[in-house]
């Protein structure tokens, strides 16, 4: 899929657009699948353990996470993009429609930036005795998880629901209109936040998704997610991509190719080479890897 001249326009002004239907359902259930298998063989580790009594092998993609967190903490253990490093999410962050709607946004040469991420976000009723969870993002900008140098980057936040993501659900809301106004600076505490002196006080957007939309923000669009209150585990993908050749705003992990026109043998389509680049990132530890807050 590609961007109007339009919707291009409203996204360089807003720093803010949804994609609706930009993928297909062909485009994410090879992530589904992965993710299914990945909990599976976690679930069985935790009931051999002791540590949950119920696998629910029963129940749908959208709920078994949840029901399982709900017993055992521990099932998000390693559950991210660069611990489990799985090929077919290897092969999204190459996905041919994916990357031609980032090519519309940031030109032919294109990286795909080292700061990526799944989150699965089940029900608030599964958190715990504390009802507290670190699930829920405050209000920040990208700009804010990145080095000083990524500010001067066109780099370009994707957030893909992997199913429905409704306001119940704890949707995306943000802020448009703040692309001129920069970096606002941000406080550790509260989990990397935007310092509440510097917060805009625009209404925000609720970014309701189904599945197949894509989210895309610019680095400095303050977002935050709001607590899930459905029965569902609302599953999502932060990605972001940039123009090759631009600082990544991270050092420590590794950004890669996606997408060259005039160099395409530096593009990157081996995912033992990618988790390399993750492997070494680890064992051998260099550069900077952390939040941009006071």
């Amino acid at each position: 899929m590609k961007l109007t001249t339009q919707q291009i326009e409203t996204f360089n002004r807003d720093g803010f657009f949804i994609a609706r239907g930009a993928l297909l359902e062909s485009d994410l259930q090879p992530v589904i699948d992965e993710l299914n298998e990945l909990i599976e063989t976690r679930a069985n580790i935790l009931f051999t353990e002791g540590k949950i009594d119920n696998l629910h092998k029963e129940a749908p993609f959208e709920k078994r996470y949840g029901l399982l967190f709900a017993q055992s903490k521990e099932i998000g253990d390693g559950l991210d993009i660069m611990h489990y490093r799985g090929k077919s999410i290897f092969e999204f962050l190459i996905n041919k429609n994916l990357l031609e709607l980032m090519e519309s946004l940031l030109g032919p040469e294109l990286v795909c930036n080292p700061i990526q991420h799944i989150r699965a976000k089940p029900p608030q009723n599964m958190e715990g005795s504390t009802g507290v969870s670190f699930h829920n993002a405050p209000w920040h900008q990208d700009a804010g998880v990145m080095m000083e140098e990524g500010e001067a980057s066109n780099i370009i936040t994707v957030w893909i629901p992997i199913g429905d993501a409704t306001q119940e659900m704890g949707c995306m809301e943000v802020i448009p209109g703040i692309v001129e106004t920069g970096y606002l600076r941000h406080l550790k505490e509260g989990g990397t936040t935007i310092d509440p002196s510097f917060m805009p006080k625009s209404t925000p957007v609720v970014a309701e998704c189904a599945k197949g939309d894509i989210v895309l923000m610019s680095r400095f669009t303050p977002h935050r997610s709001t607590p899930n209150y459905s029965d569902k585990c609302r599953w999502s993908l932060d990605l972001l991509y940039q123009p090759t050749g631009q600082h990544t705003g991270r050092t420590g992990h590794p950004e890669f190719i996606v997408r060259s026109h005039t160099n395409p043998n530096s593009e990157m389509h081996s995912h033992e080479n990618w988790c390399e680049l993750w492997e070494d990132a680890f064992d051998n530890p260099k550069g900077y890897v952390g939040h941009r807050s006071v």
